[in-house]
């Protein structure tokens, strides 16, 4: 496909089937579409729509083996035709992540904090390292070494988090507030890397502004929607994990990340509809 007028090029998410991105534009293919479709899609149907975004055949079907390997997807026949499911666990992880990617939530200074201690025996350093990556994708903060801080309104998913990877045993959870000392704007910088967040939102928008003016006219057919869509869904799923919703008066004035994320709900408004009919046009074609 060619793309319009100030979108972004769909081959800069890679041919080779080395790009990081890849497997998260496959991810990001069968959360939109696989699970409204009896989550499955046929390994044909995966192919024709990563061509649409530049993906040479022998690069999807590599990064699919990749994520099989990984227990993302698993191999399912259908009446004869081969494809791929999405695994229970990512199921389950795709399920708490739609509430985190379109319905975005704000914390308010009132909120209070959420504080979690962990202690991990030598013996177990996987557990150690698995808890640190569930609490980085939860976006919370490092406040010392052991000692993770988010806003308060993480406090069920993160629960429910470490539930579903069974790591309550090494963990405390409290809520409360910053009671003393120090100035706590200053506290936020140094537990949550803001710069590098500001640049995150500052190049989603550079990247994806002018679409939404030319979105908006209802100007972009179906397959270019499409080819649009998936890849601005991916880079921006990532995002409100990194940005936990810390309460505005704690940010940088200013602050990026409201005006980024109001760009993405228009985005989905306006191109999620005409993306899901091409792709659905392509899943049921024969």
């Amino acid at each position: 496909m060619t793309a319009g007028a100030g979108s972004p090029s769909p081959a800069a998410v890679g041919t080779g089937g080395r790009d990081s991105r890849l497997g998260p534009l496959i991810i990001s293919l069968f959360a939109l579409y696989a699970r409204r479709e009896h989550n499955w899609l046929s390994v044909a149907s995966v192919i024709r729509l990563m061509a649409d975004l530049g993906v040479e055949g022998q690069a999807v079907r590599s990064a699919v083996s990749r994520l099989k390997r990984r227990g993302v997807l698993h191999g399912e026949r259908h009446d004869g035709a081969a494809g791929y499911a999405l695994s229970e666990g990512t199921l389950e992880v795709l399920e708490a992540g739609d509430v985190r990617i379109f319905e975005r939530h704000r914390a308010a200074a009132d909120d209070g904090w959420l504080v979690v201690v962990f202690s991990v025996p030598e013996s177990e350093r996987d557990k150690r390292h698995a808890l640190r990556t569930a609490l980085t994708r939860l976006g919370f903060g490092t406040a010392a070494p052991g000692v993770w801080v988010a806003p308060g309104i993480l406090a069920d998913e993160t629960r429910r988090t470490l539930q579903r990877l069974e790591l309550t045993p090494y963990v405390d959870i409290f809520t409360g507030d910053h009671f003393a000392f120090g100035d706590l704007k200053a506290k936020v910088r140094e537990w949550w890397d803001l710069d590098e967040l500001t640049v995150l939102y500052a190049h989603f928008l550079d990247r994806y502004r002018q679409v939404s003016e030319r979105a908006a006219t209802g100007a972009v057919p179906p397959r270019e929607a499409f080819g649009i869509y998936l890849p601005m869904l991916t880079e921006w799923r990532r995002l409100p994990y990194r940005d936990p919703g810390l309460p505005l008066s704690l940010l940088p004035p200013g602050w990026k990340g409201e005006t980024a994320g109001a760009l993405f709900e228009e985005l989905d408004r306006t191109l999620r509809e005409p993306a899901r009919e091409h792709a659905l046009s392509v899943i049921h074609t024969p």
